[in-house]
């Protein structure tokens, strides 16, 4: 992960962070990733993600959020999560 002017950045694609949600990608484009935290575990003063909830949507405004949702899935940690992230992410992107 890099930063740059403030934005961290992963493969080229923003993050940013939200509470338990992690959004990957840029809202200008066609496609973002959602991921949520939905459950921690303490590892001595850390807490680590052990379910994490993972979707590839569409930005468009104007459909309904259940609408927008093009991939989801369950998987045990963050790293999994942001790793298919930015391989969904990077195929929608690129159109296959």
């Amino acid at each position: 992960m890099a930063e740059k002017s403030g934005v961290l950045t992963y493969k080229g694609h923003p993050l940013r962070r939200k509470d338990n949600l992690i959004y990957y990608g840029s809202m200008a484009d066609k496609y973002i990733v959602m991921i949520q935290v939905m459950s921690t575990d303490k590892a001595g003063s850390l807490e680590l993600a052990n379910k994490v909830h993972l979707q590839l949507q569409l930005t468009d405004p104007d459909l309904k959020s259940r609408d927008r949702v093009v991939k989801k899935s369950d998987l045990p940690d963050l790293f999994s999560a942001v790793d298919m992230g930015s391989i969904w992410l990077m195929r929608a992107l690129a159109g296959k």
